[in-house]
C-alpha cells in the first residue's frame, strides 16, 4: 500500500467523520465537524496533486527533466486553510452566542418549520386520499368536473377547459349562446 493510498484513505475518513459531525444537533460538534471536514478536504487535495517532487527553487542537479512538485495544490491548500479558519471563527461565534442565549448548545427545531412540515404532510395525506377514492370510484370526482371530449378521461390535469369548441370546429352546448 503506497503513501498516496494511505493519504487518500485518511482524507476520505476525515471527510466522512466531518459530515457525521455536521449532522449532529450540537453546535460544539458542528464546529469540530467543520474543522475535521476542511482538514480532510485539504488532505484529499494534496493527494490529488500527484506524486511528491523536488522544490523548483533548488539548483538543477538532474537536468531539465527532473520531477518537480506541482505548486497549484499547495496554493489551493493554503487558500483552503484561510477559508476554513474564517469559517471556524464564524461558526464558533454563532455557537458561543447561541450558547449564551439558550444555555445549551443544542439546535432546536423552529416552530415555523414544524408548522410547514405538518401542513405539507397533511397535504400529501389529503392528496393520497383523493387519488385513492378516484381510483376506487371515478364517479366521486364531483359534478363540477364534466367530461371534456378533447381530453381522454375528462378534464385535463392542468385545469384547462379547452376553447369551447368540438374537434370538428362547432361550438359546444348545442346552439347559439345569445338565447335564440
Amino acid at each position: 500500500m503506497g503513501p498516496s493510498l494511505v493519504l487518500a484513505a485518511t482524507g476520505g475518513t476525515l471527510v466522512a467523520a466531518g459530515v457525521v459531525l455536521l449532522l449532529e444537533r450540537s453546535l460544539s460538534r458542528l464546529v469540530v465537524g467543520v474543522l475535521v471536514l476542511s482538514n480532510g478536504v485539504n488532505l484529499l487535495i494534496l493527494t490529488a496533486g500527484g506524486p511528491a517532487g523536488t522544490a523548483p527553487i533548488l539548483p538543477s542537479r538532474g537536468g531539465p527533466h527532473r520531477a518537480l512538485s506541482d505548486p497549484l495544490p499547495q496554493a489551493m491548500i493554503l487558500t483552503a486553510i484561510v477559508i476554513s479558519l474564517a469559517s471556524a471563527a464564524f461558526v464558533l461565534a454563532i455557537a458561543y452566542r447561541g450558547g449564551r442565549l439558550s444555555g445549551d448548545d443544542d439546535v432546536r427545531d423552529d416552530i415555523e418549520d414544524l408548522r410547514v412540515r405538518r401542513e405539507s404532510e397533511d397535504d400529501v395525506g389529503l392528496r393520497a386520499e383523493r387519488e385513492r377514492r378516484a381510483v376506487a370510484d371515478p364517479s366521486e370526482l364531483g359534478a363540477r368536473e364534466e367530461p371534456d371530449s378533447d381530453f381522454p378521461g375528462g378534464v385535463p390535469r392542468d385545469g384547462r377547459r379547452g376553447n369551447g369548441r368540438r374537434r370538428d370546429g362547432r361550438p359546444r352546448g348545442g346552439g347559439r349562446r345569445d338565447g335564440q
